[in-house]
């Protein structure tokens, strides 16, 4: 069956950064809310090259981050693009650093000819809520979503680096664009990984998907040699899609 590009495009702008589909969840679900050690990564620029497969086609791209974190507020802004097509994806989540880390706010998403939502991290009573949807779900502490939890992650890693070995693993409570549900991140190994400054050794984590649904699997790998930055991230599909991300520069701020 033939797929435009329009389609390809949406599909691509769908899968990148953290932005894959997820199970809704009840709100009665199991939500972890854990304190743990955490060092915050320097404020940087970083610059991936973005190699994926959509519906058979070969599609290349370029993402930028932002991430900063000061004064007791974090922020991370991040613009993928594709060639030919520009712009296809701009997530934003910004919020404050508390007791168990990143405590977004928001998080904004705007998909490729697709129309912006907002997750909202209502503090003052407690609550997440969606722009896209009348799900609800308590706020406990530590939720985070999809663009502040590689981030959060690479703190916590960076505070306890000896905890961060194969086999442990790390459940979080993740907000995406209209629900929230469980992310569980396991370790698999130390592995080198080229980038653009050379090789790297960087932890390996996987977030698969729940033995009942048909999710994607993320692959994430924080680099301890450059301040645990997330250096790569490969989402994979059941079909054999696919979206691989790796740093090609950094630059702190």
């Amino acid at each position: 069956m033939h797929t435009s590009p329009t389609a390809r495009l949406l599909a691509l702008s769908a899968a990148i950064l953290f932005s894959c589909a997820a199970r809704a969840a009840a709100p009665d679900a199991e939500h972890p809310s854990v304190k743990r050690p955490y060092s915050l990564p320097p404020s940087a620029d970083l610059t991936y090259t973005i190699k994926a497969k959509q519906h058979g086609l070969s599609i290349g791209g370029t993402a930028t981050v932002q991430w900063r974190a000061a004064d007791g507020k974090y922020m991370v802004a991040t613009e993928s693009r594709a060639a030919l097509f520009g712009k296809i994806l701009e997530n934003r989540s910004e919020g404050l650093i508390d007791d168990f880390g990143l405590a977004p706010a928001t998080f904004y998403e705007k998909r490729f000819r697709k129309d912006p939502s907002n997750t909202v991290f209502k503090r003052d009573v407690k609550t997440i809520t969606f722009s896209e949807g009348d799900e609800s779900y308590p706020l406990k502490g530590g939720e985070q979503d999809r663009t502040s939890i590689q981030w959060q992650l690479a703190a916590q890693a960076r505070a306890t680096p000896d905890k961060f070995k194969p086999g442990s693993e790390w459940n979080y409570f993740v907000a995406g664009r209209r629900d929230a549900e469980v992310w569980s991140f396991k370790v698999v190994k130390n592995e080198a990984v080229q980038v653009g400054a050379g090789e790297v050794n960087a932890v390996h984590l996987v977030k698969a998907p729940p033995p009942d649904a048909q999710g994607q699997q993320v692959d994430l790998w924080l680099a301890p040699s450059m301040d645990w930055y997330p250096v790569r991230v490969r989402f994979n599909d059941n079909d054999g899609d696919f979206v691989d991300q790796t740093l090609e520069k950094a630059v702190k701020k």
